[in-house]
C-alpha cells in the first residue's frame, strides 16, 4: 500500500482512528515524566553523578527503554535544559518589547518567577556550577546563555545611559555582569536558606540602590 492511501483505509494507525493519536499522547506523557524525573535528579545530584540506569528505574523503564526516548545522557540533558528555557522564553515573550528602566525592572519580576520554581532554580545553579569543569556537556549552553544575558542587560543599560539617567562613564557590560552576579549569588543563598533570604525583595533593593549609585 502506498503511504498516501493509508489515511483513507481506516486501518491500524490511520489518521483519525484515535489509536495513533492516543499512542502519541501516551508517548509524550512518558517523555515528560522522564524529563521531570531527570530534572530533579540532575538538580539533586548533579549531571555526572546521575546515571541513566537511575533515571530509568525511577520511571519504571529498562535502560534500553529509556534510550528509546533519549539517545544518550547528553541528549537528555539538552532536553532538560530546553524545558528550563521554556519558562524564560515565555517570560521574554511577554516583556521582550520593553527597554531601559522598564526592562531593568522586569529583572525583579524574573527573580520573583524563579522564587516560585525552586526545582528549576536548583537545576540551573547546580549545572551552571558544574559547567565550568573541562568538557562538561552543558558548558556551551551556559557560555552562550550568559553571553546573551549580559548583552541583553547591557542593552537596557545603554538605553538608560543614552537617556541621561546614569553617568556617561558607566560601562554597560561591566554593570550587567555585576547585576547578573548578584542574581545568581542570591539564588544560591535562597536555595540554602529560603526562609531567611527574601530573594525578590533583596534583589529589588539592590537594583534600586545600584542604579541610583550609577546616576
Amino acid at each position: 500500500m502506498r503511504p498516501e492511501q493509508s489515511a483513507h483505509t481506516g486501518g491500524t494507525g490511520a489518521v483519525g482512528d484515535g489509536k495513533g493519536s492516543g499512542q502519541y499522547a501516551k508517548g509524550r506523557a512518558r517523555r515528560e515524566e522522564i524529563l521531570r524525573t531527570a530534572l530533579q535528579a540532575f538538580a539533586d545530584q548533579g549531571f555526572r553523578a546521575t546515571s541513566m540506569r537511575e533515571i530509568a528505574e525511577a520511571v519504571g523503564l529498562s535502560q534500553a527503554g529509556l534510550l528509546h526516548h533519549f539517545r544518550s545522557k547528553d541528549d537528555l540533558l539538552a532536553e532538560v535544559l530546553r524545558l528550563r528555557d521554556s519558562e524564560i522564553y515565555a517570560f521574554n515573550q511577554r516583556f521582550g518589547q520593553e527597554t531601559g528602566l522598564a526592562a531593568l525592572s522586569r529583572l525583579v519580576d524574573m527573580v520573583e518567577l524563579n522564587a516560585r520554581q525552586a526545582g528549576l532554580v536548583q537545576l540551573y545553579t547546580v549545572l551552571s556550577g558544574e559547567s565550568v569543569s573541562l568538557d562538561h556537556p552543558a558548558q556551551p549552553y551556559f557560555t552562550v546563555r550568559y553571553a546573551e544575558l549580559r548583552e541583553r542587560v547591557a542593552g537596557y543599560l545603554r538605553t538608560v545611559r543614552d537617556e541621561g539617567r546614569i553617568r556617561e562613564d558607566v560601562d554597560p557590560e561591566q554593570a550587567a555582569a555585576a547585576i547578573i552576579a548578584v542574581m545568581d549569588g542570591l539564588q544560591i543563598q535562597w536555595l540554602l536558606a529560603p526562609s531567611s533570604v527574601d530573594m525578590p525583595e533583596v534583589f529589588a533593593r539592590f537594583l534600586d540602590d545600584y542604579l541610583r549609585g550609577l546616576a
